[in-house]
C-alpha cells in the first residue's frame, strides 16, 4: 500500500512540475493578418538594449500565414519586447509583452498602425 501512495505522490509531483515548466514557455505562433509580407521577426528580453539576429527561422510570413516562433530563454523570463519587419521595409514594434500568457500573437494592420493580439 505504501508503494502505490508513493508512487502517486510522485507522479503527482512530476505532473506538478510539468505544468510549471509549461507555464513559462515563451515560445508562440504568429499569425501575420497585415495584408504585407513579414521578412523578419526579432524578439529580446524587455529589459534588453538591442535586437540580437533575426529568429524566424523562414524567409518570410505571407499575409495570412503563421510561423511558430521558437528562440533561447530562460524559463523564468516572461516579458519580451518583439519587432516585426515587412518587406517594404516598415517595422512595428511591441514592448514588455507577457508570452507566458499567450500561445499565438496575431498581427492585424488598421490602416495606421499594426497591432498585436495576444491569445
Amino acid at each position: 500500500m505504501q508503494l502505490v501512495q508513493l508512487t502517486l505522490v510522485a507522479a503527482a509531483l512530476v505532473a506538478a512540475f510539468a505544468a510549471s515548466a509549461l507555464a513559462s514557455e515563451a515560445d508562440f505562433k504568429l499569425v501575420n493578418r497585415t495584408g504585407y509580407q513579414i521578412d523578419s521577426v526579432y524578439v529580446s528580453p524587455a529589459s534588453s538594449k538591442s535586437w540580437g539576429r533575426d529568429i524566424m527561422g523562414r524567409d518570410a510570413v505571407a499575409d495570412g500565414e503563421s510561423v511558430k516562433i521558437t528562440f533561447p530563454h530562460r524559463d523564468a523570463v516572461c516579458h519580451f519586447d518583439i519587432k516585426v519587419k515587412y518587406n517594404d521595409g516598415d517595422e512595428a514594434e511591441w514592448g514588455n509583452v507577457d508570452l507566458c500568457q499567450y500561445e499565438t500573437v496575431s498581427l492585424f494592420w488598421d490602416g495606421k498602425q499594426t497591432r498585436a493580439v495576444g491569445e
